[in-house]
């Protein structure tokens, strides 16, 4: 029952994605720093909240480029089972822990606000969010990029998921500009400057969703919580398809963006060898590496199956 061998390539990180994000996490950490300073001079909760949640994708961008710098120069370390790609999760958990601290801190600044207003300079104002807007579609624009013929848009099915996280988490920056100018121009054309405090609550709603998610969805990996994944399924149904092998024992984990281990225990009366076993899964490409045992039974007793 020898496992498959490690000659796999596990995820080692993307040069072109790795690029273009550390040219994104420079153009918004410098309208981060422009923004939270413009909306505290000119005491805009909008754009001082924009500030915030762009320090928030700023800091998810750079997380992303050093898992990217990280499994580039540890990919060949042998010390890594299955190469260094959970660094990617772990550091998206750290990260949506520090998110939810700053919207706290962004809806307790907004609510002083609504109690103790102040006057906003709405042209200064504007005038930065108008900049944060453009900074934010053009970072949208170079994460698009192509690299190795992928795109962060959606219906590429070998897609890079770190940088499509990264580019829709831009989209939702350019929006949070856009209510922030909104909250802006109705504060001044008719005098309605309760909507920028209100902004800013809603600007930290927005971080405390998407840390919500992003902290659900590096549990899950960080975990190893994928047996309601389809490809548990899958697999149950390659092994069984001849109708006297049954499945006792089943475990699988992800290794990487689209990867995944399995190990697999196989009851039968007439069993095959691992061997073949394994190539009933060479059509699931996203198995890098199974490990599977086989146990004949007995004839006159039926494989029990096991659970998932």
């Amino acid at each position: 029952m020898p496992p498959m061998g490690h000659e796999h390539s596990f995820d080692s990180g993307n040069a072109a994605a790795e690029r273009r994000t550390w040219v994104v996490v420079a153009l918004t950490g410098a309208m981060m720093v422009v923004e939270l300073v413009g909306g505290w001079l000119f005491n805009s909760m909008a754009v001082f909240a924009d500030g915030w949640h762009m320090s928030t994708h700023a800091a998810a961008l750079t997380l992303t480029g050093i898992a990217y710098l990280y499994a580039r120069r540890l990919k060949a370390d042998r010390r890594f089972a299955f190469g260094p790609w959970k660094i990617e999760p772990l550091g998206g958990f750290a990260s949506a822990i520090l998110l939810a601290l700053v919207a706290l801190y962004m809806a307790w600044e907004s609510v002083r606000r609504l109690v103790h207003p102040r006057a906003i300079l709405y042209d200064q104002a504007l005038i930065v969010a108008a900049v944060g807007l453009a900074v934010n579609l053009a970072s949208a624009l170079i994460l698009r990029g192509r690299g190795h013929g992928r795109s962060p848009g959606p219906g590429h099915g070998h897609d890079d998921l770190n940088l499509k996280a990264a580019y829709l988490h831009v989209l939702a920056d350019a929006t949070t500009s856009i209510l922030a100018i909104a909250a802006l121009l109705f504060g001044k054309w008719l005098h309605w400057g309760v909507l920028d405090p209100l902004m800013g609550i809603a600007g930290g709603v927005l971080i405390c969703v998407w840390a919500y998610g992003l902290l659900r969805d590096t549990s899950r990996v960080l975990l190893d919580r994928e047996m309601d994944n389809r490809l548990v399924a899958e697999i149950r149904r390659s092994l069984e398809a001849d109708g006297e092998a049954r499945v006792s024992d089943l475990h699988l984990w992800r290794v990487g963006r689209a990867q995944f281990a399995c190990a697999v225990c196989v009851a039968a009366r007439n069993p095959r060898t691992p061997e073949e076993y394994r190539a009933l899964l060479s059509g699931h490409r996203e198995i890098a590496h199974s490990t599977i045992e086989v146990v004949a039974c007995p004839g006159d007793r039926a494989p029990e199956r096991g659970p998932a």
